[in-house]
């Protein structure tokens, strides 16, 4: 499957992992097994690693409905990355939409090192 993902509930992280061609199937049904996990805490952080993503069939459109609804809580702190152009824009679309509906912890970056930084930046604050 081309998204994965594995829960850190030490560090109350969700690693979600994508690479070669994402579709809307890949997405809906990755969103349906995470809910689905026992381990699963919608107020932990999320990695969105989408920079094996080789390609996308997945329409602007398509990617605004997606963004609508999410699985984690307004607050927790999310970081997608993003190092194609049409990834890292994509991606850019979803937080914007994601940031019209309340969610303010959210942010693109073009390296994981980036995203992973901001991430753990809360967590040594929480400390």
């Amino acid at each position: 499957m081309p998204i994965s993902y594995v829960i850190d509930k030490q560090n109350r992280l969700v690693l979600t992992t994508a690479k070669g061609v994402v579709t809307l199937g890949d997405v809906l049904k990755s969103r349906r097994q995470l809910l689905s996990d026992p381990d699963f805490d919608p107020s932990f952080s999320q990695l969105g690693d989408l920079s094996a993503v080789t390609g996308i069939d997945i329409t602007a459109d398509e990617v605004r409905i997606v963004a609508e609804t999410s699985m984690f809580n307004l607050t927790a702190r999310r970081a997608l990355v993003g190092e194609s152009p049409e990834v890292y824009g994509l991606a850019r679309m979803f937080s914007i939409v994601r940031s019209l509906r309340g969610e303010r912890e959210i942010r693109v970056f073009r390296s994981r090192d980036e995203a992973l930084t901001w991430l753990l930046l809360e967590q040594d604050q929480a400390a």
